[in-house]
């Protein structure tokens, strides 16, 4: 059951109280918040590759892919970079602060159509915040997937995120694989070195019964594409979450307009059939 914050006011989010947050590289931090209210706790739920929007009162607020997994319910989790007004007051708040959260808002990926086929994730920078709530679900949930190749790129190497599920957690779970790669090296890496498209040459993908999910900054988007075509990759196959600023959530705004699709609502994921034939939209 997937429950939408406040139906008879769609722009009143519920009061979520932060419970803990966790820096994770000098611009990014994961958040962890809580809702106050226990029937809101008990049945909020969403699909992997949904966002919410989160209200600090008197500043404004602003969508965030969801990054925890409604396997794991509880909390939810979003990993934010400090960019702007909203974001730096996110950044600011205390444990214990209180702010507002209304959604899930968008489709997701489609996690039943997923099932029994392998997965290839290519993530670039904060492209793995959306991403890993679909890992950690398949990795509660291992039976219903095949094998699980994960390609994570970051420009250096302490500007990667979540680097102890990347390292420590993924790598053990039966049938993941894990490969990273930085843009720019030093002295202390010692794993690959180039852009996320260079670990295709590092590691040997098969598009047979395989399905390609992709997030990251938008110049990485044709170039991944072009190397799962070239791989034999079927264009319904690749789902791309396409970043777009996404305002009121709720298809009014047009804000995130996108050829004659709105990304809050008939994305923020799409197939690769159907991005291509949006203007603009990779």
């Amino acid at each position: 059951m997937q429950v939408q914050l406040k139906k008879d006011n769609e722009y009143v989010p519920h009061i979520a109280k932060l419970i803990k947050k966790t820096q994770m590289t000098e611009k990014e931090t994961l958040f962890e918040f809580m809702f106050e209210e226990p029937e809101i706790r008990d049945l909020f739920t969403y699909n992997p590759g949904q966002f919410v929007q989160v209200s600090i009162f008197g500043i404004g607020e602003a969508p965030f892919s969801i990054s925890s997994t409604p396997t794991r319910k509880g909390v939810i989790e979003l990993g934010i970079r400090k960019t702007g007004d909203v974001t730096e007051a996110i950044h600011a708040l205390e444990v214990g602060a209180r702010s507002g959260i209304r959604g899930p808002y968008g489709n997701g990926f489609p996690m039943n159509k997923m099932k029994g086929h392998n997965l290839l994730f290519v993530a670039g920078g904060i492209g793995l915040v959306p991403l890993r709530s679909v890992i950690n679900y398949v990795a509660d949930r291992r039976d219903d997937y095949g094998k699980v190749t994960i390609f994570y790129g970051a420009c250096l190497p302490e500007e990667r995120v979540f680097v102890d599920e990347i390292e420590k957690v993924w790598p053990n779970i039966p049938d993941f694989e894990v490969h990273q790669t930085v843009d720019e090296c030093h002295t202390t890496w010692q794993g690959n070195v180039g852009v996320v498209t260079t670990l295709f040459s590092v590691c040997a993908v098969d598009s047979a019964n395989t399905m390609a999910l992709i997030c990251g900054p938008p110049v990485m988007y044709k170039f991944v594409v072009r190397d799962l075509l070239k791989l034999g990759f079927a264009r319904d196959e690749i789902l791309l979450s396409l970043e777009r600023r996404m305002k009121c959530g709720i298809g009014k705004c047009a804000h995130c307009q996108v050829g004659h699709k709105l990304t809050c609502m008939d994305g923020p994921v799409f197939t690769y059939f159907e991005a291509e034939r949006l203007m603009e939209s990779i």
